[in-house]
């Protein structure tokens, strides 16, 4: 399966995004498809995930209430809805694709190819 991210773009702080993560084929009901961010220097980081099936959310911490994770069945595509941007925020967001949930990138088997999101302070 590919994956293909889009909607990044330079934003002011407290503006928004709706980051869009497009597969190429239909998602099974087991898969999870999640949002992970790397900024310069850093590792990537868990952001946020969505079961397929039962639609189950996940959020990391640091942006609970500010990210809203979503998907479209119709179209095998999730969205992640960015709001009250901040400078932190500011990466490459990558989508991605796997079998079971998790917080790590090795739980995940495919990768779109990332989408940059920057943010004037």
């Amino acid at each position: 399966v590919q994956l293909q991210a889009s909607g990044g773009g330079l934003v002011q702080a407290g503006g928004s995004l709706r980051l869009s993560c497009a597969a190429s084929r239909r998602i099974y009901s087991s898969g999870v498809v999640g949002w992970f961010r790397q900024a310069p220097g850093k590792e990537r980081e868990f952001v946020s995930a969505i079961r397929w099936g039962s639609g189950i959310r996940y959020y990391e911490d640091s942006v609970r209430g500010r990210f809203t994770i979503s998907k479209d069945s119709a179209k095998n595509t999730v969205y992640l809805q960015i709001d009250s941007l901040k400078p932190d925020d500011a990466a490459v967001y990558y989508c991605a694709m796997g079998s079971h949930y998790g917080t790590t990138p090795a739980a995940y088997d495919y990768w779109g190819q990332g989408t940059q999101v920057t943010v004037s302070s």
